[in-house]
């Protein structure tokens, strides 16, 4: 639990200063920066899309956390991977050919990631962990940050851990929704190896000593 690894999410930083939020992010100990992408289709939202990538990347050298929450990702994963995310997690739930999806992914060079929404069980990726090298859980119905955990999403996280050591895999366990000092610690205990937080990291006025608190 000490190398949990926190992933601020730009989703609540000042849309207007995002230079400025991945250096707020490198300077407070995370060590991802997490993109949440999203298309008014898949999620009742719309941000941005691989052009803010490609800006930020010469601003940061760190692990570019791309989360697709849009439909037909497919279409989109090349010029994500062009614009320099490291990591590039779709939705089981917005794709059919997910298995060829995750392998396109590390075809492209890149790390491969899939998501599920509280709505979806673990066994919907049963067929696709070995192809994974991230899974999200959301803790959270997607589409807008500040909302509030849903602490039976838990579960999936301590399944996850289970699925991976009888296994023998190597996915990371990811969270994202509601993310705080208080929820980090169930999150920590459930196993978990990648911590998404956005208002609370951007909200907090010591983001170094947050950080640190997230880790555990």
């Amino acid at each position: 639990m000490a190398n949990v690894i926190i992933a601020p999410s730009v989703l609540s930083a000042d849309f207007s200063h995002f230079s400025a939020a991945a250096a707020e992010i490198d300077a407070s100990g995370a060590e991802w920066v997490h993109l949440d992408v999203m298309d008014g289709r898949f999620v009742p939202n719309i941000t941005f899309g691989p052009k803010l990538l490609e800006d930020l990347r010469p601003k940061t050298g760190a692990v570019f956390d791309a989360h697709l929450m849009i439909n037909n990702p497919e279409a989109f994963i090349p010029q994500f991977a062009r614009a320099g995310a490291d990591y590039i997690t779709f939705h089981l739930e917005a794709a059919v050919h997910s298995h060829r999806i995750l392998s396109s992914i590390r075809e492209l060079g890149k790390k491969a990631g899939i998501g599920i929404v509280p709505s979806t069980p673990v066994s919907a990726l049963d067929e696709l962990l070995a192809l994974a090298d991230l899974v999200l859980v959301m803790t959270v119905n997607p589409g807008f940050g500040g909302q509030k955990i849903i602490p039976s999403c838990l579960d999936k996280v301590r399944s996850l851990v289970r699925i991976r050591s009888e296994r023998e895999l190597g996915f990371l366990i990811s969270v994202d929704g509601g993310i705080n000092e208080e929820t980090a610690v169930a999150a920590r205990q459930a196993g978990v190896d990648v911590l998404v937080t956005g208002a609370s990291f951007f909200n907090a006025s010591d983001k170094v000593k947050l950080v640190r608190s997230l880790k555990g």
